[in-house]
């Protein structure tokens, strides 16, 4: 009998393996879920929701196991699992799900791509035609910026910031690594930063350093 079990990351369904997969997909799909978080790690949070844990693969990294949180969710398909994904705001799963459209880029690559990237230096990537921003804001590899730039080229909204942070972001970047900082650790810094000046752009990050 456990041969013909499937478990999923999805709740705490077990399922029979048969033809009718496809048809249990489209009755399993979760958009949005709300609940108090009681584990976490770099990649992932198990969310209560009613006494059921549901696991979601999230950027979301360090949250307060004390608040309710929502998230909005993909939920992706495979052979053997069904694998949910959570995002704190729309927009980075629109974002996620615009990656997914990119040759060579699953779930998992997507999801690493937006823990690097903030959405602002995605779209300026994107709408510029500079698969170099990429590399250098979130250390994506050369050979996929520019796939990412190239197949995405006119398709990426454009974020309220993405146009006009560059250089700010540039320079934040460079100041944060004269201070000793890891290019690592100011890339992630930079990542949860705020701030319209890049003053404020340092201010913020160091405190996210500390």
């Amino acid at each position: 009998m456990r041969q013909n079990v499937l478990i999923f990351n999805v709740g705490t369904f077990l399922l029979p393996k048969t033809n009718y997969f496809k048809i249990l997909y489209n009755n399993l799909m979760i958009g949005y879920i709300r609940g108090t978080i009681v584990w976490q790690d770099l990649k992932s949070v198990v969310v209560d929701v009613g006494g059921v844990g549901y696991k979601l693969y999230t950027t979301a990294g360090n949250i307060d196991t004390q608040k309710e949180v929502s998230f909005f969710t993909y939920l992706a398909v495979r052979e053997t699992a069904l694998d949910l994904y959570g995002f704190t705001t729309k927009a980075e799963l629109e974002y996620f799900e615009l990656l997914l459209t990119v040759s060579g880029i699953g779930p998992k690559s997507a999801l690493a791509v937006l823990s690097v990237a903030s959405l602002d230096t995605l779209s300026y990537a994107i709408n510029n035609n500079d698969a170099g921003h990429l590399t250098k804001q979130a250390g994506i590899g050369k050979k996929n910026a520019e796939k990412i730039v190239l197949e995405l080229k006119g398709k990426a909204p454009e974020t309220s910031a993405g146009h006009t942070h560059r250089h700010e972001d540039d320079d934040t970047l460079e100041a944060l690594k004269s201070l000793g900082y890891s290019e690592k650790d100011s890339r992630e810094a930079l990542k949860k930063a705020t701030g319209d000046t890049t003053q404020e752009k340092i201010r913020s990050a160091l405190k996210v350093l500390k």
